[in-house]
């Protein structure tokens, strides 16, 4: 006997966004859980990094693993990554109480944006083109293990 899935197909039209919103809110509960966590053991063991970073690096072990598939946390990092921008509101309030800095040192603190800015593209567009290399050469093995299966 089979048990039907719960898809968001199956549910009736106005619950759809209802159960998009649940998802979205646990799934990045569940993201702040795991910083929490990461930053609590930062913290706790005297560790010189930030908490964000022990928390990525363990999302990440999870990821590749398979100790926690991406469909669970996929929701609630589409929302926190669509509005990042929100998130930066704080630190752009707080830099305009300090006038008299940026009028002495304003060009050097535009340099170090400038560059942090394109060395974090760099960064990105690397990690990007080395994922979708890992990704074309695992397609490629699937494919070449399918074909292999099916000749045998």
């Amino acid at each position: 006997m089979t048990t039907p899935s719960l898809s968001m197909q199956a549910l009736p039209a106005s619950a759809r966004p209802v159960a998009r919103f649940a998802r979205i809110v646990v799934q990045s509960a569940a993201l702040a859980a795991v910083w929490y966590v990461a930053d609590f053991i930062v913290r706790r063991l005297g560790l010189p990094v930030p908490g964000g970073v022990v928390g990525l690096v363990a999302m990440l072990a999870l990821l590749f693993s398979g100790g926690l598939p991406a469909r669970w946390i996929k929701s609630g990092a589409d929302w926190l990554l669509s509005d990042m921008l929100l998130f930066f509101i704080p630190a752009a309030v707080a830099a305009v109480q300090y006038g008299g800095l940026f009028r002495e040192d304003g060009w050097r603190l535009a340099l170090v944006v400038v560059a942090g800015t394109l060395m974090v593209m760099v960064a990105v567009a690397f990690a990007v083109e080395r994922a979708a290399r890992l990704e074309r050469r695992l397609a490629l093995r699937r494919v070449r293990m399918t074909r292999h299966a099916a000749r045998v």
